[in-house]
């Protein structure tokens, strides 16, 4: 069996622009001008170089580059998306996109800085930029045929200190999630407080009136269950986790590995940068082997979310 790291897009920039100009582009083409929007009139130049200068005596080398001749503009096919304005190579890119979706937990920065090569700094932005184009966007509703859609809360984060008077959970980071059982898709909300309110607007947002609600026992979700088709709930107080249909597993599961990754490989997130965090999880999750989705062709669907998105470093400091 041949490793599929002995691709040659993760070891030359020029094969790595070719690959994914055939991720991007029907045909490998592309169909318009990102800069005037004409169809047709774009050609492939040959590779060129840089000016020289001290890093590269003999200038560095240029490769992807295509030319309108409508509006004059040359462009390549990272323009307008979150590799546009990088230094890094693309085969680096390439490279990291696979490592962040073959790994079930997620990579660390650190590790992507030691692996690739580059800074730390370039790693951490490089890691946002891939949480970027793996958010999905997915507004169809869950449950849509009448199907079972179950929703959980978990917390993330630190424990109150001692001498603290509020509640411990209020320390913690809230998360919503809902599964759709029948599509086996994950959908995830950062949340400011875990109450009947706030989890009710997101439920009413994402999941269709048809669809049958499965919970735990917790109050939040009664308001809204009561304009859901059904509500069902398994109370894990007393040890009933399954009762017929009526469970929360696949969320719960969803969980396990979530947390095992924030807490064993991340170790800290900033509440501001966790919906990122989310999105990289919701995407591994909807795009698992169980779906015959592999590695491969998970990272190339990651590479392609990368279309129409930027992201700058002081946008992701943010």
């Amino acid at each position: 069996m041949t490793s599929v790291l002995n691709e040659k897009y993760f070891h030359d920039e020029q094969a790595a622009f070719e690959a994914l100009e055939a991720i991007m582009w029907s045909g490998g083409k592309p169909e318009a001008c990102p800069h005037c929007g004409v169809v047709g009139k774009a050609r492939r130049l040959a590779p060129q170089r840089t000016k020289p200068s001290k890093k590269h005596p003999n200038g560095k080398p240029v490769y992807g580059l295509w030319k309108c001749y409508a509006c004059r503009q040359q462009f390549t096919v990272r323009k307008g998306t979150v590799f546009e304005e990088s230094h890094l190579e693309l085969n680096l890119w390439f490279q990291a996109a696979f490592l962040m979706c073959s790994s079930k937990k997620g990579v660390s920065a650190n590790q992507l800085h030691r692996t690739l090569g580059c800074t730390l700094k370039t790693a951490w932005f490089v890691a946002h930029r891939l949480r970027e184009a793996m958010a999905e966007g997915n507004l169809n509703p869950f449950g849509s045929g009448g199907t079972p859609v179950e929703a959980d809360e978990t917390y993330i984060g630190r424990w109150r200190r001692k001498g603290e008077k509020e509640r411990a959970f209020q320390h913690k980071m809230k998360v919503l999630t809902l599964i759709d059982r029948e599509t086996k898709q994950a959908r995830s909300v950062v949340m400011g407080h875990i109450n009947a309110i706030s989890v009710g607007r997101v439920v009413a947002q994402n999941v269709a009136r048809e669809a049958r609600l499965m919970t735990d026992q917790s109050p939040v979700y009664n308001d809204i269950g009561q304009e859901l088709a059904s509500h069902e709930t398994v109370n894990h107080s007393k040890d009933e986790y399954v009762r017929g249909d009526a469970y929360t597993n696949n969320a719960e599961g969803f969980f396990s590995v979530f947390k095992k990754g924030m807490r064993g490989v991340y170790q800290h997130c900033d509440k501001k940068h966790l919906h990122r965090y989310l999105a990289e999880f919701d995407f591994r999750y909807n795009h698992r082997v169980a779906l015959g989705v592999n590695d491969t062709m998970r990272a190339a669907a990651a590479l392609k979310g990368a279309a129409g998105k930027r992201l700058t470093y002081r946008d992701s400091s943010v």
